[in-house]
This record gives C-alpha cells, structure tokens and sequence, in this order.
C-alpha cells in the first residue's frame, strides 16, 4: 500500500473488532474523564475542550452517535445510558436558528436513537429539528443559508438536508421534501461542477437569488476543491437518494465520487485540498473516513437500482480506505497518550485549529463506515482498486 506521495503505508494493521476495541477504551476514556464535554478537536492529541473557535458548536452529535453504535455493538446498558445520557443534552438544538448544522447535530444522535429504538421521543425531536433546518430556507435563491450570512451556502450543508426529509417522512409534510429537494438542485447547479468536483461557499444574492461567485473557508482557492467538502457531498447527495428515490440525487453522488477516486492516491486519504502541490500536512484523514460512508452507502444505492449490481467500485474503494485507516499511521492505537481514534485530519488549516489533529467527526465516520462495511457483507480488505486511482 502507497500514500499520497507513494510512500508505504507504515505500522500494523488492526482487525475490525480491535479498531472497535480500541474506539471503546478512548471514547470510555473521554466520557469518564470530562463527563458531558463535547470537544471538536485535539491539539497535540489530546482533546481541546474550550468552546470551538471558528463555527457554533456543532459536533456534539458525532460523540452521541459513536455511544449509541458502541451500545448496539455490545449490548452493555452502560454505553446505552451513555448514549441517552449524551443525546438528551443536544435537545435544545431542535430550535437553534443560528446554525446550519443541525443534522450533524441531531441525526447522529437522536436520528440512531429512533433507529434503534423507535423511540417517540427521539422522533418529535427529530421532526422539530427538520421544521427547524428547513427554516434557513432563502426563497429568491432557492437553498439553505449558512450561519455566515443569508446570502451564503455551503457544500455541508447537503449533510443537513437529512433531517428535513425525515421531519417530511415522519410527519407527512411535503412541504419539508419540497425544500430538501430545492435546496440540493441548488447545490447540484452551482456547488458541483461538470467533474463532480465541488465548491466548498456559494454566494448568492438575497434579493433575486442570482449566484455571485464561489468562495472558500477551508479550501486553498475559491476555485479548488476542499477534500472534506467533496466528502460532504458524496454522502450527502447519497442520503438524499436514500430517502427520495430522485436518480439525479445518485448520478451527482456518483460524479463526486468519481471525482474523489481520481484525485486521490490507491490507499484513498487525500490532502486537504487537491490542488495544493506540496499539502503539509499530507492527509486530511476525516475527508477519507467521511468518503467511506458515503461510498458505502452510494453502493448500497446503486445496487438497490441494479438489482444487487453497480455498487462494486466504490465498496471496493471504501473498503481500501478503511484498511488504510485501521493501520496505525492513521489510528492511534500505538501512539501513548492520544485521546482521539484516527490521526492525522484537519479542522481548519487557515485558522490553524485541529491541524494534522483527530477530529470528532473522523472518528465518528470511521466508526460508521466500518458498520456500513460490516453490513454490506465486506470484511474491509479488499485489494487496492486500480479503476482510476493514482
């Protein structure tokens, strides 16, 4: 196996199950040591507690939902308690207008609470959390603002869209699909170019919905594409097919993928940006863990589509990436006194937060795309793909 700049791939590799294992002993760790903390970052690995510097707080739902996989996987009432313990604090959320975030707030969370459980609970609040998203609806422009400014969309915001089409499916309200779905032909038409590359900001103007111009936050150029973003994208895009059955929704998810595969090295962790000629750090390890999910679930997809067909490459491509993330060059298993699961990803490398760090998300993604993989029937070591990959 070869990175980015075709060195070998160091350290050992992990099973599945001990890459659960050691998953537990940390998040065990994180919950008993700063009991109700949700930090977002770490710095030299160990978890940044201070309230986040850049956006509202916004990954509190990833520690929840890598609580709740822990207590399906084990069946130990401590995580379960955990888990609620964990989901119940991010309640509030259901109403906050000041954030785009919602989805990643509450689906990870509440969303596999109702999953697992059907709890009614959970699922009000999940409704109410999808009115609440739906809200930063921006009618001239046809998407959903950003807590930056009503003129501004971002390619994260495709992972929010979720929770409106399931407010739409539990409540039986098509008004909440219509906005989903408007939303993500927006995005479709100026945040993803014809490669299936995509923007990370779109700028629009409020008062006749005219796109302005691309920018970026996190990206080396408005004109480039953010790794992290093209992962949004690929999942999110998938999601919305899961839930509307729009083929457009999954051909958009597929040339993003497309996009993906191409850029990125065989063992499939990218740079933080694909148009940085020398990246430092070299790897974006989040981006990698988030493309997995979602090209997991756009195999699922395809497959639904083609009769048990189609999905191949990108299970296979998933699959790779997480042999790569369970070596440990990337997990921290044999690394003392890191508290987070998967090293090397980035927060925001402008701002220089969580650089070359673990992030709550990338451990979160890991630890669902290795459940997807599990589900699907694959054992994450698949061979390397050769379909485009440099």
């Amino acid at each position: 196996m070869t990175t980015t700049h075709g060195d070998p791939v160091t350290g050992r590799e992990l099973t599945v199950a001990d890459t659960f294992e050691f998953a537990a002993s940390q998040l065990r760790e994180l919950v008993t040591s700063h009991p109700g903390r949700t930090p977002t970052y770490t710095s030299h690995g160990r978890w940044v507690l201070d309230n986040d510097q850049w956006a509202p707080n916004w990954n509190g739902g990833f520690l929840a939902g890598m609580l709740w996989i822990l207590a399906r996987r084990t069946g130990d009432a401590w995580w379960a308690e955990q888990a609620r313990k964990y989901t119940l604090a991010l309640e509030p959320r259901k109403n906050d207008t000041g954030t785009h975030d919602i989805g990643f707030l509450l689906e990870p969370s509440f969303g596999r609470w109702y999953d697992y459980e059907h709890d009614e609970h959970a699922r009000e609040v999940l409704i109410t959390g999808g009115r609440t998203m739906a809200g930063r609806m921006q009618e001239p422009g046809g998407y959903l603002r950003t807590w930056v400014d009503a003129g501004s969309t971002f390619i994260d915001v495709m992972m929010n869209v979720g929770i409106i089409l399931r407010a739409a499916e539990y409540a039986d309200d098509p008004s909440l699909t219509d906005i989903a779905l408007r939303h993500s032909e927006t995005t479709r038409r100026y945040l993803v170019r014809g490669d299936g590359s995509t923007l990370h900001e779109g700028w629009f103007d409020t008062t006749t919905g005219e796109f302005l111009h691309a920018a970026t936050h996190q990206g080396s150029r408005s004109d480039s594409s953010w790794a992290r973003g093209q992962a949004w994208a690929i999942y999110g895009f998938s999601s919305v097919f899961e839930h509307t059955g729009q083929t457009e929704m999954l051909a958009t998810a597929q040339s993003c993928a497309d996009f993906y595969i191409s850029e990125t090295a065989a063992v499939g962790v990218p740079p933080n940006d694909w148009t940085d000629a020398d990246p430092v750090p070299p790897f974006e390890s989040s981006a990698s863990a988030i493309a997995a999910a979602g090209m997991l679930r756009l195999a699922n997809a395809l497959d639904s589509q083609r009769a048990g067909t189609g999905g191949e490459r990108y299970r296979d491509y998933a699959n790779v990436i997480l042999r790569t993330l369970r070596t440990t060059q990337f997990l921290a298993a044999d690394t003392p006194g890191w508290e987070g699961i998967i090293k090397h990803a980035i927060y925001h490398r402008a701002k220089n937060l969580g650089v070359d760090e673990s992030v709550m998300w990338g451990d979160h993604y890991l630890m669902e795309a290795l459940e997807l993989s599990e589900q699907s029937g694959a054992n994450a070591t698949s061979p390397t793909p050769t379909n485009g990959a440099r």
